[in-house]
């Protein structure tokens, strides 16, 4: 086994969370390491706009914005690594992660960072028109489909809210539902159901997507495996998963508490987890907001929770 490197902050993950914390981590001479992980720059990468990140009036693509995050932290000291957290040993300071399966890395506080991978239908059309009319984030690309026709899929809340979201963008919102049912919460329910521009289509299979230029319309199979099944196809200009996204937390739960879905639970408003020294930050443990720039806001509270924690252990 080749010599174990010991340092006294390891980031794990690299969208905004993670270069955030690194900024404010750098800047107190914490001398942290970053791994990029699997997706360098986080889901914004796939984004081709963003329009809300304060401080970019003109807005700025998604790799740009990582880019210019990677960038800073890199001037105040951050080694950024290219590599994947593939196992880690949370059982007592310092922390053990192993990085790509063979190097072992020792650290005395680390800042979890893995983000959340959305969940797709795992259609062909879904690569090939990804930012260019898929998307599975409503309040970051719904803007862009104002007076259009856009498609959601899903059942659930999130599915619902995102729904009624675009819904006061959009000229017509259809909801794309499998079951015959909807599985959100009551209030969640009344509100789509009752909405004026929203059209749910109850046993409905998205089976692929048209357009020369971007999406410009799916395909649908409506009863699908029943006698009475139908295909046919509708103009749409946007189409929306909002089927859930899956955290990127499976190493880390034998130590850490997560919810059913695999969000980290942090201490209140805090990143801290119950393992001193090791705090989550961004998406993977955000159910609820998922916005770059709330990332970015745990990202920096994670780095200056881990300063002083060091601090108080009187490693620095």
């Amino acid at each position: 086994m080749a010599e174990i490197e010991k340092v006294k902050c390891l980031i794990i993950g690299s969208g905004p969370a993670g270069y955030t914390a690194a900024i404010y981590a750098g800047r107190a001479n914490l001398c942290p390491v970053l791994y990029e992980g699997l997706q360098p720059g986080g889901q914004l990468t796939t984004t081709t706009d963003v329009e809300n990140f304060p401080g970019y009036p003109e807005g700025v693509s998604g790799p740009q914005l990582m880019e210019d995050l990677r960038a800073q932290a890199s001037r105040f000291g951050t080694d950024v690594r290219f590599g994947i957290a593939t196992a880690a040993d949370l059982s007592k300071a310092p922390y053990k992660i192993t990085i790509d399966g063979e190097k072992e890395i020792e650290t005395e506080t680390l800042i979890i960072s893995t983000g959340a991978t959305a969940k797709y239908l795992g259609l062909e059309d879904e690569k090939k028109y990804a930012g260019m009319g898929v998307s599975a984030c409503a309040t970051c690309d719904g803007f862009f489909y104002r007076k259009k026709v856009v498609a959601v899929v899903g059942g659930g809340d999130t599915a619902c809210e995102e729904a009624v979201y675009l819904a006061g963008l959009a000229s017509k919102v259809y909801l794309i539902v499998r079951k015959p049912f909807l599985r959100a919460s009551k209030i969640m329910q009344e509100r789509v159901m009752n909405h004026e521009k929203i059209e749910v289509l109850f046993e409905h299979n998205a089976v692929g997507l048209y357009g020369d230029n971007g999406v410009e319309g799916v395909n649908l199979v409506k009863r699908l495996g029943e006698p009475d099944e139908e295909r046919y196809s509708l103009p749409i200009d946007g189409f929306f998963l909002a089927i859930g996204h899956k955290p990127n937390s499976d190493i880390f739960k034998d130590y850490l508490d997560t919810d059913e879905v695999g969000y980290i639970i942090t201490d209140g408003g805090s990143p801290r987890t119950k393992v001193p020294g090791v705090f989550a930050a961004g998406d993977v443990a955000d159910p609820h907001y998922r916005q770059a720039i709330t990332a970015a806001g745990s990202g920096c509270k994670a780095a200056i929770e881990a300063e002083r924690y060091l601090s108080a252990k009187g490693i620095i």
